[in-house]
């Protein structure tokens, strides 16, 4: 991998440039073009997201700033900031999409027998949203309020590696328990998520699907005991766990079958919690450890806004705002692909902060990014120099 090349130039050897090539051709991204094709297209975008360029200038003048290191990175001219943003209003978003989509496959086979948390064999995964708030005069395509535009990152998180799945990008009106209906749900996954997703009748069709649900439910909840577990409240915390069946009319024909309820109250903030879920199997304790797991998500949402630029745009079209976040959560994916396979011990964010300061460096790839576990050890007087011989 390293005979002299940079940090930026090893990373962008881990994209599977081969099937990039066919996606660029399904979508005609290549067609017409004299410069800046789709693969260097990527390569700016992705070193936008690495060092944290701000603006298409910030981009060009960073770039132009090491001439002679563009033909190494990948770049066969200048990048210009004109030709950059017209490529990202013009070229199909869906183009980056899929390419994260195959970044994501090859990511997900990485991370499979990551730790859970939970004792569980399962694949789990947990739902949400996010909410980034715009200008309503520049973005007038994504409306949310009267006066305010947004648009949503609705998101299916594998817990296992923390790796994106599914990603929908909306404008900020659409509620979130429309997802579930694009959704293809998998037999004898979980799926976890909050009580926004509430909807028995979507419910049903996940249970009906072979795949489970954890979720919190609604107050009031109108619905009849129909038997009790014993529970041990002591050394659980479980207050109660019972099958239970729906009494709204409405509710009793969208989900006819029993639901699994448990009452749970947190030693720590004291607060009661109730969750719903369709299987009866597993322990209580699990259920609510599975639905505690889904701060996971809350964190990745996080964590890409501090460390991602998906709250700048480049610009101000659908489809160049897609393009960015479809390629800020390609690289996301990327670096993780790099740690995984590189076997390294440093997390993702002391990668993407040695990396912002450090893509131009010639150094090998694992050990710039293997964070120095060797204390400085202070110099013996023998080895000091004397000033004076006093």
């Amino acid at each position: 991998m390293y005979v002299g090349k940079t940090l930026f130039a090893q990373v962008m050897e881990f994209v599977p440039w081969t099937s990039f090539a066919r996606i660029v051709e399904r979508y005609s991204g290549d067609s017409g073009v004299r410069t800046l094709s789709c693969t260097e297209q990527f390569r700016a975008m992705a070193y936008a997201q690495l060092t944290w360029r701000e603006s298409l200038r910030d981009i060009e003048v960073s770039l132009s700033a090491n001439p002679t290191k563009l033909y190494a990175m990948g770049f066969r001219s200048m990048v210009k900031r004109s030709t950059l943003a017209d490529a990202n209003e013009s070229r199909d978003w869906r183009i980056w999409s899929d390419l994260a989509a195959l970044l994501i496959r090859r990511a997900r086979k990485l991370y499979i027998n990551e730790p859970l948390g939970v004792a569980l064999d399962n694949t789990v995964y947990a739902l949400d949203s996010s909410t980034i708030d715009l200008c309503l005069s520049l973005f007038d395509w994504a409306p949310f309020r009267s006066t305010k535009a947004a648009i949503k990152l609705h998101t299916l998180l594998d817990l296992r590696g923390c790796i994106p799945t599914f990603i929908h990008i909306s404008d900020g009106k659409l509620h979130d328990v429309n997802v579930l209906d694009m959704l293809t749900f998998e037999a004898g996954a979980f799926y976890v998520m909050d009580r926004g997703y509430v909807d028995f009748l979507r419910l049903y069709t996940l249970h009906q699907a072979g795949a489970f649900f954890v979720t919190r439910a609604k107050s009031p909840m109108d619905a009849r005991r129909v038997y009790s577990a014993p529970v041990d409240r002591e050394a659980t915390g479980v207050i109660c766990d019972q099958r239970v069946m729906l009494n709204g009319y409405y509710s009793a024909r969208n989900y006819p079958e029993h639901l699994r309820r448990i009452r749970f109250k947190d030693p720590k903030s004291g607060k009661t919690l109730v969750f719903l879920t369709n299987n009866t199997a597993l322990p209580a304790v699990s259920v609510c450890a599975l639905y505690k797991s889904r701060w996971q998500v809350e964190l990745f949402f996080k964590w890409i806004k501090q460390h991602l630029r998906i709250k700048k745009f480049l610009g101000n079209s659908e489809n160049a705002v897609k393009t960015q976040i479809w390629c800020a959560i390609a690289t996301y994916v990327l670096i993780a692909i790099v740690k995984k396979e590189l076997q390294l011990d440093a997390s993702l964010y002391t990668c993407l902060q040695i990396l912002s300061v450090s893509v131009f460096e010639k150094t090998e790839l694992p050990c710039a990014l293997q964070p120095d576990d060797l204390q400085a050890q202070p110099l013996s007087d023998a080895n000091q120099l004397i000033l004076f011989d006093i």
